[in-house]
């Protein structure tokens, strides 16, 4: 791994990168108020104290002038019902039947993120082995890193189109946490192709100075020649 330890390293490196990523996400509204995958702007502060709904993994939380309120972390909520309440905006029964299954789905992100963080891992050891044990599970997590970004846009599109077509002034937009998601993905997707070729390359390398040691008339690789011991 001598010849291609950098390439390595950056590739353990990008890992641990989309781990970092998806734990940003994981902690996203109610944990961490402002960190969210979608945010509703309301616009209309003197209909009410509350000024900005955020979106996150396992909740929602209600940013206003005095203290914000948030739900419970849980798996699976419904959003559809957070905006009818706070703006008395309607969603068919698709999109809220829908919306609610896909978020029950996000128990992904803390799987995702666990993968990574073992990919990273095994990365650490280098050796052939540990870099192809490391590149198989980078894979694995960036499969579920990939679906669990398409979950996230996909869910939080059938909001954000009702939203912003909606009469009012109240405005949809992706916050961080979708990003964080997106940017898991790649760093996910580069480490595995990295770990991948440099194991190969090793592999490469291995054989080929295997094949270039002198061997006897055997075939098998010759002792190299001892010193003499002067006394």
């Amino acid at each position: 791994m001598a010849r291609t330890g950098f390439f390595h390293h950056f590739g353990t490196f990008l890992l641990l990168a989309a781990t970092v990523l998806l734990i940003v996400t994981c902690i996203s509204a109610p944990v961490i108020n402002d960190i969210s995958i979608m945010k509703v702007d309301l616009g209309r502060p003197y209909m009410g104290p509350i000024k900005r709904v955020t979106f996150g993994t396992f909740g929602w939380c209600e940013v206003a002038d005095g203290p914000d309120s948030c739900s419970s972390s849980h798996v699976g909520y419904n959003p559809t019902n957070v905006m009818r309440t706070i703006e008395g905006i309607s969603f068919s029964n698709y999109a809220e039947n829908t919306t609610k299954a896909l978020t029950k789905a996000m128990i992904l992100h803390p799987i995702a993120c666990g993968l990574n963080f073992i990919a990273f891992l095994l990365a650490l050891g280098a050796g052939l082995v540990g870099s192809f044990l490391a590149s198989l599970v980078a894979a694995l997590a960036f499969i579920v890193t990939v679906v669990i970004m398409i979950l996230d846009f996909v869910t939080f599109s059938i909001i954000k189109s009702r939203i912003n077509d909606a009469p009012t002034v109240s405005r949809a937009h992706w916050g961080s946490a979708a990003w964080t998601t997106l940017a898991a993905a790649i760093c996910s997707l580069l480490g595995m192709i990295i770990l991948f070729i440099t194991c190969c390359s090793a592999r490469i390398h291995k054989r080929r100075n295997r094949d270039l040691e002198p061997k006897n008339d055997y075939g098998v690789a010759a002792a190299p020649p001892r010193r003499r011991r002067w006394f």
